[in-house]
């Protein structure tokens, strides 16, 4: 499935979405008969928060290992800040930050030991180190704990020190693979302020997560994957109007006349209906006035109702309807 690229960001960030941060052209990648990454292209504009979403082994992980040149490719090019990506671009990674879904800490150090240290890979003069590590621990709310170790934090802490580490070097692209995976809502919440404050002071962010909701709260842009390839591209409103259902009407009712359901089966937007006994839902593609179409057949009949209300289709619902229902492996 193709729809038309955008490059729609975030208001206020018109002036900087012409500089291109990241850009795969062409990108193939197999593990011996598997083809993990097929031709994929994709290009992120700074300022964006660039969501980068796809079912478990659609190749999001692989696709992130060859950008950061951690993987060799059969085919394709990288380049990040106008530069070709290479394995010893230090110039290059130096600027990027990394915030894999796996904590990964030293838990013999202290909260501000290991800041402290993965800050020290990217920045030798002390003052200016010190200056970041305290910013960064100020940061993500962290100034309570700079001597516990981590296994005395919590999930939503743990998680919390792992961003800091990846981003008190004050990087330029920053790349978050499932941040709030297994975090109460208070740490999701700081997370997610986090991002957005993170993405205000300049950074561009990559961003994958199985929460829909996450990504259409905080995302300018979102690409879909599957299957190695690039399928569907845009704002979380762009990608909403290439799917068949544009709004879905539930109608509580115990008790469903054929006449009532073959008249709403009519109606010229509604596709499906479904009743279980308890809930009529009607699926509709198109239309302007699909609840009082609804309504209106009710009435004539004086069909007998409980609630009803109108959903309008979420990011998850896109997602299923691009990728399929199916269960897939973990990558």
């Amino acid at each position: 499935m193709m729809i038309q690229k955008t490059s729609v960001g975030k208001p206020g960030k018109e002036n900087n979405m012409e500089n291109t941060v990241v850009k795969i052209n062409d990108l193939v990648k197999r593990y011996n008969d598997l083809i993990a990454l097929d031709h994929l292209d994709l290009e992120i504009k700074e300022g964006e928060i660039f969501g980068l979403l796809g079912p478990n082994g659609s190749g999001k992980t692989t696709a992130i290992n060859c950008l950061l040149s951690l993987l060799e490719y059969e085919k394709g090019n990288i380049e990040i800040f106008g530069k070709k990506m290479t394995p010893v671009s230090y110039d290059i990674k130096k600027q990027i930050g990394v915030i894999m879904q796996e904590v990964a800490v030293f838990n013999e150090l202290t909260v501000y030991e290991n800041i402290d240290y993965f800050c020290g890979l990217y920045i030798r003069d002390k003052e200016e180190r010190k200056r970041c590590v305290d910013n960064a621990v100020e940061f993500v709310g962290l100034e309570d704990f700079v001597k516990f170790f981590p296994p005395k934090l919590s999930g939503g802490l743990r998680r919390r020190l792992n961003i800091a580490c990846g981003i008190a070097h004050e990087p330029k692209l920053i790349i978050l693979d499932e941040p709030t995976v297994a975090v109460d809502p208070q740490s999701r919440n700081k997370i997610l302020e986090g991002i957005k404050e993170l993405n205000r002071k300049g950074a561009t962010v990559i961003y994958t997560s199985h929460y829909m909701e996450e990504v259409e709260q905080i995302c300018s842009r979102i690409a879909i994957i599957d299957k190695g390839r690039n399928i569907a591209e845009g704002t979380s409103e762009e990608l909403k109007k290439i799917i068949k259902n544009t709004e879905t009407i539930i109608v509580m009712m115990y008790e469903l006349p054929q006449e009532v359901r073959t008249e709403i089966d009519s109606l010229p937007a509604v596709y499906k209906t479904d009743y279980d006994g308890e809930k009529l839902t009607v699926s509709c593609s198109g239309g302007k006035h699909n609840l009082f179409d609804v309504l209106k057949i009710l009435q004539k009949y004086d069909a007998v109702s409980g609630e009803i209300y109108t959903q309008l289709p979420t990011l998850n619902d896109v997602f299923l309807e691009i990728t399929g229902k199916e269960l897939r492996d973990k990558e």
